[in-house]
Order: C-alpha cells, then sequence, then structure tokens
C-alpha cells in the first residue's frame, strides 16, 4: 500500500549528531516513492526525513559517483539499520523495527571530504507494506 504523505531524510554513521542540513520531502498524493537531487561539498552530509510505520519495507538507492547513505531509526544516536558503504547504493526491502521518523544520511568518505568540489547524487526512497 502507499502512504499518502510522508518525510524523507538521508543518514551517514560517519558524520556527527546535528543535521548540517535537512530537507523533508513528502510523497506526490497516490504514490509510494519519491526522489531527490542535491550535492554534498567536504565533510558536510545532507538528511532527509520520511515517517513510516514498524514493519514497512523500505527503498532506498542512491545515484553518485562518490557519496554513501546511511539509514538510521527513530530515535537513532547514529546506529545505522543500513550502512551503503558497506552493503552498497542500492537498499532493497529494508524492515523498518518501529513506527517514527527515519532519517536517511547522505555522506562523503576519504579523501572526497577534505576537497572542496561539490559531490552531486540522487537519491530515490520508497516505502512499501
Amino acid at each position: 500500500m502507499l502512504i499518502g504523505a510522508a518525510l524523507v531524510a538521508v543518514l551517514a554513521g560517519t558524520a556527527p549528531a546535528l543535521a548540517q542540513a535537512s530537507q523533508v520531502i513528502a510523497f506526490a498524493k497516490g504514490n509510494d516513492n519519491a526522489s531527490v537531487k542535491g550535492a554534498i561539498v567536504g565533510d558536510t552530509y545532507k538528511d532527509y526525513l520520511i515517517s513510516a510505520r514498524g514493519g514497512q519495507k523500505m527503498g532506498v538507492s542512491l545515484i553518485t559517483k562518490a557519496a554513501y547513505f546511511n539509514i538510521m531509526p527513530p530515535g537513532s544516536t547514529g546506529e545505522a539499520i543500513y550502512n551503503s558503504s558497506i552493503d552498497g547504493n542500492d537498499a532493497t526491502g529494508v524492515v523498518l523495527p518501529r513506527t517514527g521518523q527515519y532519517r536517511i544520511r547522505v555522506y562523503t568518505m576519504g579523501a572526497v571530504t577534505r576537497t572542496k568540489r561539490p559531490v552531486p547524487f540522487q537519491v530515490s526512497v520508497s516505502i512499501m507494506n
């Protein structure tokens, strides 16, 4: 089934706990997915927030050449239920453990964090029952 309206967020376990930038995205009426483009520079990151129910499945796909994402559950202090730097930039069927606001954090690692060049990305998020 579809979530009529949801909030989306992007996460990175390598960054500080407070978001440097965050964006709320609402799913269009009747859709169970949303997509957004952005860019990060150096060791910054961008968070997207999405509200979902426990037991639903989340899919996240990140198109980029030099960034990663984490999915963090409600109340997380940095712990991720999915880490794309380990598991890849296409998460499918991630079962959500509880109801609340999830954070998807897009971030960079390594030498890219020391540059001043923007790292463009596109992140797509879906929620399924």
